[in-house]
């Protein structure tokens, strides 16, 4: 049995939103003011080179200011306009600038006042950084859960990243409607998360809503939310235990286990053909030219054909990767669908303990 985090709007959910806008906007200064590393992770799998490469090229006090997880990043975003929910200094969305290159577009969202100043004020010099004749990033002031009032526009966007944000948002079912909304056909909803199974009394803690630790959700939780909503079944790409050194947050945590999951989830047509498929990865996708791996569980080595259920094949009919396989569609049951399905490969508890990952140093404090 899974505790609901999820609620409405209330004298609570205000508080909670007041607290987090202080502590990340103003009583934060860098990241080694947070008090524990629950929100930082290492990938269980290694970054896409070209990420590597360009998060070099991020200015250094940018990087300083920077309180997410990892770097979250999907492959082949050349041309793709992208939404950064929860942007903070900016780090993820130069990075991602570099990445969608100059025909395409990065709008960082943040709800302070203080992280827009602050990542704005690198624009121009990431501009020049990357060569570009213009700018291709902006950041606007606004709240996860209501996108369109910050100037966002419904079926917009071919991807929205997050990176440790959403468990600090209380209506998460909201923020998840809102990024189907803006997203367009086969966009994708790509993002790194806390999981736990905690108790209710964890939301009267300021200090574990700020490390996000209160607002975790349990990842069943999020199957069923993603299905309400529309998108795809989560597929699950890496995830990481989580290690808290802080002694007072773990005196106020207890036996409650935090992983870090990082799913990729899709906005697939309502009227997409729903059979299995004989799919051949051409070798095609940026820095996969051997093997591209949409998943833990979806590995797809070039010119060697494999057979994929029903969802995966409408994923890979109609999303940006569409052109990087030839696919043929077979008239076989899908034996994947079932009225009762598991899910269990899609735990991050299970691929956490199978990889053996976890946080050995926290970047945000040292520890």
């Amino acid at each position: 049995m899974s505790f609901s985090i999820y609620f409405r709007p209330s004298k609570h959910a205000k508080l909670t939103l007041y607290y987090l806008q202080n502590y990340y906007g103003s009583w934060l200064e860098t990241s080694d003011d947070l008090q524990t590393n629950a929100a930082c992770v290492m990938p269980s799998r290694p970054l896409l080179k070209s990420a590597c490469e360009a998060l070099k090229q991020v200015h250094p006090d940018v990087c300083k200011r920077y309180f997410g997880c990892g770097l979250v990043i999907p492959e082949k975003l050349e041309g793709c306009t992208v939404l950064d929910l929860g942007s903070g200094s900016g780090r993820d969305c130069y990075v991602l600038s570099k990445l969608v290159g100059e025909r395409g577009r990065v709008i960082g969202l943040d709800m302070t006042d203080e992280m827009i100043v602050a990542s704005q004020k690198y624009v121009q010099y990431h501009q020049e950084q990357f060569g570009y004749s213009k700018p291709n990033t902006v950041f606007v002031k606004g709240y996860m859960e209501k996108l369109n009032d910050a100037g966002i526009q419904n079926n917009s966007l071919d991807v929205v990243v997050s990176n440790c944000v959403i468990c600090l948002c209380p209506d998460k079912r909201t923020v998840i409607s809102e990024a189907y909304n803006v997203l367009k056909e086969g966009g994708e909803l790509y993002y790194s998360d806390m999981y736990a199974n905690v108790p209710d009394s964890f939301k009267e803690d300021p200090v574990l809503w700020g490390e996000g630790m209160a607002g975790a959700l349990y990842w069943r939780d999020l199957i069923t939310l993603m299905n309400d909503i529309g998108f795809s079944t989560p597929h699950m790409v890496a995830g990481s235990q989580i290690v808290v050194h802080n002694p007072e947050i773990q005196r106020k945590t207890g036996d409650v286990k935090y992983v870090s999951g990082t799913y990729r989830i899709f906005k697939l047509p309502q009227n997409s053909i729903k059979t299995r498929a004989l799919v051949t990865y051409k070798g095609t996708v940026p820095d996969c030219a051997e093997c591209f791996e949409l998943d833990a569980s979806h590995s797809f080595e070039t010119n060697v054909p494999v057979e994929v259920g029903a969802e995966m094949a409408a994923i890979l009919q109609n999303t940006r990767f569409s052109t990087d396989f030839n696919i043929t569609m077979l008239d076989t049951p899908d034996t994947d669908q079932s009225s009762t399905p598991q899910y269990c490969h899609l735990s991050p508890f299970l691929l956490a303990d199978k990889l053996g990952s976890s946080v050995k140093q926290c970047s945000k404090t040292g520890h």
